[in-house]
């Protein structure tokens, strides 16, 4: 059993009969009252988020998670095949345990949280930020630049991505995988 002073971004926890992931929280300490703290939580099972606030110094129970790397392979319709960097052995997890399929490139090492009561794959953490290469966007006009303008531009692996301007195609830009959002353009 934790406390809510033990949450943190990433720990995994049971709650409603099922196990969810935090993905954001805020302790709040209002002048009035008790303190709290507010969480989005990820279910692992659904991919569901939820929204919750749990009171000060209120008992979690939190679940005893085992990180492994893994390489990722390809995928068939909505599910994933990775293979681990150690053992080689080859596990499938479907798309709803992923947090951005659409920026997963083939051979990429990713880490795999796995229950260890019960060794089944809870989430698939993918690296903060990944390297793509545009396939395909419009031709950016010189001289419309007078703000951050930003045109959609589609990546390797599918996913579209807006991306300033001056990026054409070919070019390799580094994406955040959190947000999915363009970051830098990667010089040769």
């Amino acid at each position: 059993m934790a406390s809510t002073s033990d949450i943190r971004k990433g720990l995994c926890i049971k709650y409603n009969h099922d196990i969810y992931k935090i993905i954001e929280f805020l302790h709040v300490k209002p002048g009035k009252g008790p303190a709290f703290v507010r969480t989005k939580l990820k279910s692992v099972t659904s991919g569901k988020v939820i929204d919750n606030t749990f009171s000060a110094g209120h008992k979690i129970d939190d679940v005893r998670v085992e990180t492994r790397s893994y390489q990722y392979l390809y995928s068939e319709g909505e599910t994933y095949h990775f293979m681990n960097t150690s053992d080689y052995n080859q596990i499938t997890i479907e798309e709803g345990a992923l947090d951005a399929p659409g920026l997963l490139k083939e051979g990429e090492i990713v880490t795999i949280l796995f229950n260890t009561e019960d060794s089944m794959p809870l989430t698939v953490e993918m690296p903060a930020s990944v390297i793509l290469e545009i396939t395909h966007t419009e031709p950016g006009v010189k001289g419309n630049t007078a703000t951050n303008a930003t045109k959609p531009a589609t990546v390797e692996t599918g996913a579209r991505v807006n991306v300033p301007l001056f990026i054409n195609e070919g070019d390799k830009i580094k994406v955040d995988t959190e947000k999915g959002s363009y970051m830098e353009r990667i010089k040769e």
